[in-house]
């Protein structure tokens, strides 16, 4: 898909990105649609922090994806960083075509590029399609997560 455009997410886009994460069935349970001042914060505190990137694809001038990269520094693996990949997400008129599959290759190479030991996400244990398509560009589920809700 070469006319996708990956590009740090500006302030503009906002509306965009929170449809996309609530373009989804877990998504609508617990994201909004409308920008409230929740999302302001958390859109300008990843603006503002060097280790985290907000990426949208951009495809004939239409958001049509996103994802959330922070990297993470770390003394285990002789003091590699690493990059954490978040909220993933395609448009779902645009799923199935390879877009996912580019955004996540983009991102892994940006993290290569960047000189991290390994690249990590964690995704909910009922997105069965997710991990099937994780486990295609090579992820492997090595690791048992775990989350406390505060």
């Amino acid at each position: 898909m070469t006319d996708l455009i990956y590009r740090e997410a500006v302030r503009a886009d906002l509306p965009a990105v929170i449809a996309l994460l609530a373009d989804d069935v877990l998504g609508k349970a617990r994201d909004f649609t409308e920008v409230d001042e929740a999302y302001e914060r958390a859109f300008a505190a990843i603006d503002a922090d060097p280790r985290n990137q907000l990426i949208v694809a951009e495809q004939g001038g239409d958001l049509v994806g996103c994802l959330q990269i922070t990297y993470i520094p770390g003394l285990g693996r002789h003091g590699s960083e690493r990059s954490l990949i978040e909220s993933v997400r395609v448009r779902s008129d645009r799923r199935g075509q390879g877009l996912g599959r580019d955004l996540m290759t983009w991102a892994i190479d940006q993290a290569r590029q960047r000189g991290c030991a390994l690249v990590q996400l964690t995704t909910d244990k009922t997105r069965t399609d997710a991990h099937r398509f994780y486990l295609n560009l090579g992820f492997v589920s090595s690791h048992e997560g775990m989350k406390l809700a505060l």
